[in-house]
């Protein structure tokens, strides 16, 4: 093995540990993170607003921008006024009035306006007019 070889496999080792990392969007695996993050000293920044509302305010946005990334081809700018309202539920229920109920009416509509967005647009059919109809050998003849 050269030394070349060696250093491109080593490389290689973050990516293969990431895949092995349970997914993000599974909330059975939050418990996993949050053991993993306590391990390597992270904990600190559950409880400590100091990094917890920037980091909110950074994630809740890359959210709602991805709403409004191809609004206009998607389903319109709606589920992105559905998403900032939202965040403002998110923000407004964890860090102004500490009040759950506020705060899962925002994860609420943030994860509706997600799969608003999301949600395959139906194709239009564009079919032949009923005055044409196609021959066996695929040439067009009129009736």
């Amino acid at each position: 093995m050269t030394n070349r070889t060696w250093k491109q496999n080593l490389l290689a080792a973050p990516v293969i540990g990431l895949s092995l990392l349970p997914k993000i969007a599974c909330p059975a695996c939050w418990p996993a993170y949050a053991g993993l993050l306590s391990s390597i000293g992270l904990g600190f920044m559950v409880s400590n607003l100091t990094y917890l509302l920037p980091l909110t305010v950074a994630f809740l946005l890359i959210a709602v921008g991805t709403l409004a990334f191809r609004a206009r081809r998607r389903r319109g700018y709606v589920p992105f006024a559905l998403g900032i309202l939202a965040a403002g539920f998110i923000l407004l229920g964890k860090f102004y009035l500490a009040s759950n109920p506020v705060l899962y009416v925002g994860l609420g509509l943030l994860i509706l306006a997600s799969v608003w967005n999301s949600w395959p647009i139906a194709s239009r059919c564009i079919c032949a007019p009923a005055t044409e109809t196609l021959h066996p050998s695929g040439a067009l003849k009129e009736k």
